[in-house]
Parts: structure tokens; C-alpha cells; sequence
């Protein structure tokens, strides 16, 4: 049985920080709460109430540079959380994904001065459909970002992967890593079917756009983040002058979704008010 509790981190990769930051701080109505570098690297993050989003950029060559060279900007990993690292590093070896060995590392906050630990295995990406999966164990909490602004985002509400190959998929992430499937619906008028599996509090959904086939790689894609308030976070970033939809009904009875087109360093974004 597997032992992920949650999603622990989302890496985007950027060419700019300082831009990424600004963008980021808007969107979210919320501040950094870490900043840390290493010898390639340009490292900030936000910290929700159920994840953090880690905004990286090179310094100079190595493999961040690379990443960016090779794919351009947006999402680059997926950070899951286990309670055993080791136990997940067995699991992840029987069912053929080739994990890199576990390694611990820790890094100091340039803001507070804190430090943190954690333990960290790798699965290969060809296992994960062209997705890089990381699988981290930590103790310690990281400080949530503080609030910038009223309407902030709460937290994330679902990570979107597309594929070709919605069966490969759903072995994946369902029978090999031991997500909850909660869903699985085609609709010819959505063009699409979804699958959404539980993570934690939220959802990993994958979509696979009907007519597509192949067994090409999958995508890590776009990013639906949990508002209390839609009409009044769309109100403050259109403010803020973020290229914002008007609010609609969501998909799924009692929400109310936007979509925000632009300051999010090409990540697709969607605010999604869940039903109370």
C-alpha cells in the first residue's frame, strides 16, 4: 500500500524570478515565504494551506538551465509526500520505476534564517510518462506565506496532467503510486475524459482529449487554485490589472470557477470557489 499522504510541493521552472515572484505575489495575494540558492539555482516559495508551489531559476549552467533550454518555462515536477521514504523507495523499485537512491538534503531561508531537512527519492521519467515524480519525506512544517491582500488563494484545488494514453495513466497513478480514483467520466461535449484521483485534499486530474492516441509523454499542464471568495478575487486581479474571465458556474454543482489568461508564467489557471 502506498504511503504518498499528500502533495507536498509543484516545481516551476522560470527565466526571470524577480518576474515570477511579482506575478506570483498578485496572484496569490500572498508573500514568499522562503528564498534559498544553490550553486545553479534561484530558489523562492508560497506556502498554502495544503501545498507549496517552489519557483525556480537558473544561476548559470547546470541542470535547471538545462530544463528551461530543453522545454522552456512552466511546471516542471511533481512532489509527492511520504510518510517513509525508504518504504516508498521499495515500493517504487518493485513496480519498476527505477527510483534514484534516496538522498537527504536541507537548505537555510535567506528571509527567516530557519532550516529544513527532508529525504528524497526520484522516480525515472520515462517510468512517469515524461513527468518527473519526486517522492519527499520531511518533518517539519514550512511557514505558510502571509497574506498580501484580501481574496487570497487558500490553498490548491487540482493539478491537471494531459496524456494520450489514458489506461497507461490511470496504471500509474492509481495501481502503481496507490492514488484514489474518485472519478472517471467521458463526455463527447468536453471533448474529453477525466480522471481524478485523491491526493491528500486534493485532486490529481488527468485528462486525455478524446480522438488523441499514441504513446507519446504526458504532460504536466495547468493549475486550479481554491478562493473563498470568486467574485471578490476576481475583482482584486482585475484590479491589479491580471487578465481575468468573467466568474461562471463550475463543472461540478456549487462552484464557481474564473480563468486567469495571463501573470502566470504560462501556467493554465483556474480560480475555483468550492462549495461551503
Amino acid at each position: 500500500m502506498s504511503n504518498i499522504t499528500g502533495l507536498d510541493h509543484i516545481v516551476l521552472i522560470v527565466r526571470d524570478l524577480a518576474a515570477a515572484e511579482h506575478a506570483y505575489t498578485t496572484l496569490f495575494g500572498r508573500a514568499p515565504s522562503w528564498r534559498t540558492k544553490s550553486a545553479d539555482a534561484e530558489t523562492l516559495m508560497f506556502t498554502l494551506g495544503n501545498m507549496s508551489l517552489e519557483v525556480m531559476a537558473p544561476l548559470g549552467e547546470g541542470a535547471v538551465k538545462a530544463a528551461l533550454d530543453t522545454a522552456g518555462e512552466g511546471l516542471a515536477s511533481l512532489v509527492f509526500r511520504v510518510g517513509d521514504v525508504a518504504q516508498m523507495h521499495r515500493r517504487l523499485t518493485r513496480l519498476g520505476l527505477e527510483p534514484e537512491d534516496v538522498v537527504e538534503s536541507s537548505a537555510v531561508d535567506a528571509i527567516s534564517g530557519a532550516s529544513l531537512s527532508w529525504r528524497r527519492t526520484r522516480a525515472a521519467t520515462k517510468a512517469g510518462h515524461g513527468v518527473r515524480l519526486f517522492f519527499l519525506e520531511r518533518e517539519a512544517e514550512r511557514q505558510v506565506s502571509a497574506e498580501t491582500a484580501q481574496g487570497a488563494i487558500t490553498g490548491l484545488d487540482h493539478v491537471v496532467v494531459q496524456t494520450p494514453a489514458p489506461e497507461r495513466a490511470a496504471a500509474l497513478y492509481g495501481a502503481r503510486l496507490g492514488l484514489d480514483m474518485r472519478l472517471d467520466r467521458t463526455s463527447a461535449e468536453w471533448g474529453s475524459r477525466l480522471m481524478f484521483f485523491r491526493c491528500g485534499d486534493l485532486v490529481v486530474e488527468i485528462i486525455h482529449r478524446l480522438g488523441e492516441a499514441g504513446d507519446g509523454p504526458d504532460k504536466l499542464w495547468g493549475l486550479s487554485w481554491r478562493v473563498a471568495d470568486a467574485a471578490a478575487a476576481q475583482a482584486r486581479l482585475k484590479a491589479a490589472g491580471v487578465d481575468v474571465s468573467e466568474v461562471r458556474r463550475g463543472r461540478k454543482p456549487g462552484t464557481h470557477v474564473f480563468t486567469v489568461r495571463d501573470g502566470t508564467c504560462g501556467v493554465p489557471t483556474l480560480m475555483v470557489q468550492v462549495a461551503s
